[in-house]
Order: C-alpha cells, then sequence, then structure tokens
C-alpha cells in the first residue's frame, strides 16, 4: 500500500485494526496473568503484581525508544525518497536495541531486589515478586524487540504479521498460565513462565518478515550514527516516557498507598494498573495506526492528507476514552471479581478506588494519541513536553502533595487533573499546527 497516494480512511483503520488487534494481545500477557495469580494468590498477588508493573514499563520503554524513534525517521525518509537513509535508521535502530537489551539483562540482573524495594515491596511481596521475574529475566530481550519489530513492520508494510505474531504468542500465555498456575500448582512462577515462553513465540514469527517477499528491510553501513542515533532517541523519547511513565506513577502510586492506606488499597490498585496497561496499549493503537501515514505523508509535504488521518485518530481516542470510563464507572464489583478472589475488606473500597481513578480515562486515549501525532510530524519537543509533564512532572507533584493537602483518597484524582493539564496542552499545538500548514 502506497501510503502517499491511497485513500487515508481505509488505510487508517485497516493499520488501526492491525496495531490494536497487536496492542490488545499484548496486553492480555499481564491481564491473564493477573486473574491467574489473583485468584491463586488473593490480594497478596495483585500487590505483588503492583510492585512488579514499574519494571514491565522501563522494559518496554527501551524497546519504544528505539522502535518508535528508529520508525517514525525511517517513514518520514522514504516519504522524501531517501531510500538509504531509511535503511540507515532501521540498521540503528536494531542496534539499540541489542545495547538497551544488555543494560537491561544487566541492571535487572545485579539489583532486582533493591528496585523491587523501591518499588515498594515488603518481605512478603518480595518472595513473590522475585519468584515471577526468574523466568521472565531470560526473555527480556524479546520484550524489548517486541516493541522494536513491531514498529518497524508496521512501517515496511507488514502490519498484519506484528499482529499474528502477538496473537499466537497471547494465545499460548492464556492457556499456559491456567496450565502452569493451576494444573503443574507453580502459582506466580508459572504464570512468569507462560509470559516469558509467550513472548519468544511472539518474536520467533515477528521474524518470519525477513525471509518473506514482503521485506525490504536491509542492513547497512551507518554514516554519521552519533548523531542518527541522537535524532532516534529524541523522536522516540515522548513515546518511551509515556510508558515509563506508567512506571513512575506506579512507583509514587505504590509508596503513597503503602504509606496512607495499606495493602488492601494496594491490591485494588494492582488491579487499576492492569486496566489502565490495557487502556494505554489500545490507546497506543490509535497512534501507531496514524504514524506511518502521517511520517510518510509529512515528509512528502502532503499536509492535507495529514489533517484527514488526524481527524479519524481523534474520532478513535474519544471513542475510546468513552468506553473506558463507562466500565470503570459501572462495573467496579465485575473487575474486582474478575483479577481477585476478594476479601470483605477489599470489596467495600474497590468500587469507591474503581470509579475515582477511573474518571481519568476520558483523556487518557487523547494524550496517548497526541504523543505519536507530534513525533510523526517531528514536533520531537511537544511531545517530549506533554510525556514528560504527564508521566513525572505532573502527576509526581500531584500524588506526593494531594494526600497531604486534601485527605489520603483524594490521591485517586491525580491522574484526572494530569490528563486535562496535558490535554489542554495538546490541543493547542494541534491548532497551532493546523493553522501554519
Amino acid at each position: 500500500m502506497d501510503l502517499l497516494t491511497c485513500k487515508i480512511r481505509p488505510a487508517y483503520f485497516k493499520y488501526l485494526a492491525a496495531a490494536s488487534g497487536s496492542a490488545l494481545v499484548a496486553s492480555i500477557f499481564g491481564l491473564v496473568d493477573a486473574m491467574m495469580v489473583g485468584q491463586y494468590h488473593g490480594p497478596a498477588g495483585n500487590a505483588a503484581l503492583a510492585v512488579f508493573n514499574p519494571l514491565w514499563s522501563i522494559i518496554y520503554c527501551l524497546g519504544l525508544l528505539a522502535g518508535i524513534g528508529g520508525s517514525v525517521l525511517f517513514a518520514n525518509a522514504r516519504g522524501r525518497k531517501d531510500e538509504r537513509a531509511a535503511q540507515e535508521y532501521f540498521t540503528l535502530s536494531v542496534i539499540f536495541g541489542l545495547a538497551l537489551s544488555s543494560l537491561a539483562l544487566l541492571g535487572i540482573g545485579l539489583f532486582n531486589e533493591q528496585l523491587f524495594r523501591f518499588f515498594g515491596a515488603d518481605d512478603e511481596l518480595l518472595h513473590l515478586v522475585k519468584q515471577y521475574l526468574a523466568p521472565i529475566y531470560f526473555a527480556i530481550p524479546c520484550c524489548v524487540f517486541s516493541n522494536i519489530l513491531s514498529a518497524l513492520l508496521r512501517n515496511d508494510g507488514n502490519p498484519n504479521l506484528a499482529t499474528k505474531a502477538v496473537i499466537i504468542g497471547g494465545l499460548f500465555n492464556v492457556f499456559g498460565d491456567y496450565y502452569c498456575v493451576f494444573v503443574l500448582d507453580m502459582g506466580i512462577l508459572g504464570a512468569g513462565l507462560a509470559t516469558a515462553i509467550g513472548q519468544y513465540i511472539a518474536i520467533l514469527v515477528m521474524l518470519l518478515h525477513f525471509v518473506g517477499k514482503k521485506n525490504t528491510l536491509h542492513f547497512v553501513r551507518v554514516s554519521f550514527a552519533v548523531r542518527k542515533l541522537g535524532n532516534i532517541t529524541a523522536t522516540g523519547f515522548s513515546t518511551a516516557i509515556s510508558d515509563l511513565a506508567m512506571g513512575i506513577i506506579g512507583v509514587l502510586f505504590n509508596r503513597q498507598i503503602m504509606k496512607y492506606l495499606g495493602t488492601d488499597a494496594l491490591a485494588v490498585y494492582g488491579i487499576i494498573t492492569q486496566v489502565s496497561a490495557f487502556a494505554q496499549c489500545l490507546a497506543y493503537g490509535a497512534g501507531q495506526a496514524a504514524q506511518p501515514i502521517i511520517s510518510q505523508n509529512h515528509g512528502a509535504g502532503q499536509y492535507k492528507r495529514i489533517r484527514e488521518c488526524l481527524k479519524y485518530g481523534l474520532f478513535t481516542s474519544a471513542a475510546m476514552g468513552i468506553i473506558w470510563t463507562s466500565a470503570m464507572l459501572l462495573a467496579p464489583k465485575l473487575l474486582v471479581s474478575l483479577f481477585m478472589t476478594p476479601t470483605s475488606s477489599v470489596l467495600e473500597i474497590a468500587p469507591g478506588i474503581i470509579r475515582a481513578y477511573g474518571i481519568s480515562y476520558i483523556l487518557l486515549p487523547f494524550n496517548m494519541f497526541a504523543t505519536y501525532y507530534f513525533q510523526a510530524i517531528l514536533q520531537a519537543r511537544v511531545s517530549m513536553i506533554a510525556s514528560v509533564a504527564r508521566g513525572a512532572v505532573i502527576s509526581g507533584a500531584l500524588i506526593m502533595l494531594l494526600p497531604v493537602l486534601a485527605g489520603a483518597n483524594s490521591i485517586w484524582y491525580s491522574m484526572l487533573i494530569t490528563e486535562i493539564l496535558v490535554a489542554a496542552y495538546g490541543i493547542c499545538h494541534m491548532l497551532r499546527y493546523s493553522k501554519e500548514t
């Protein structure tokens, strides 16, 4: 499909189906783990996964940094008909991914206990979290490269293979989780094992692209590698920080919840983190669908086509926001029963927590989509400011200050305030860019 001449509407929704399907099944890894572990271990299992979740954010953020940054510049170079530069960015993305994977293995291998303590684990939770990590540790490079390869495949005209890969890996994870957790009676260790094997399967399927007829990706010698690596980092940073933001927010929430509200509230927050990951992954789908189209047309200077694609992305984000917010407001007890065998004390506090936090989902998809949009038009500074503000500055300040200023339960409204402020910033810059083009 030629993204410079095809009809925008069918192209966008074709890419949306592929990207959303991939994101949907990818998030099932965490959802199924949470459901199985919560049913097996009870609230302590969900609390343990809440402690582990910031580490997932760190791992996936590394893949987004190399994958999204490289794929955006790859597509933009193709839009300018500069095939040599496109292949250089592909080559650097892979090398960058290998380096980041190695650093992740080293850091997590040496400092995992210190990390988990910092993320909010006590002695009981630390034991469970380390069991979950044991098999996943050896799949960390797969977790990094799942984001790199899926981004490159979308921009190389093969989004469906990325979706199939994640579906196959996700299906294994669903059945593997049940078998390992309950049939083999491995508990949280079995959930980690099934997730690790599922990641390996997904990567092996994606690698089939490189022996297929659709492949146009080739390794080449890179000129001005340091400068191009800087471009990849700058372009991918805002999306990466959005994913890392979940980890930063998670750490702050974990520590504040344990300080002010206790383990039951942390177990409920463990459910919220899984739903948030699911919602955020689907929101990524809207951005990932638009990114190849907008990037290539931006490189070719076809601004009318960019505005048309933007329209479909905004519509999709609004629909997602309404759906997710409605689910959180209308069915909090259903969510609790899906993810754990709750105690009476957990059931008492869960609906209020889930509803208060869930209102923020009305704007979450828009803010995620905006990150990809500004990257695709090479407005890395705008994207970075929004991502850092959402992921650390505004959200972090509110999580720390609201319990002190307005009581412990006000912490659940910190993300709503954050999303409103970041959305206002994004809307202003979208309107400004549209007027200029």
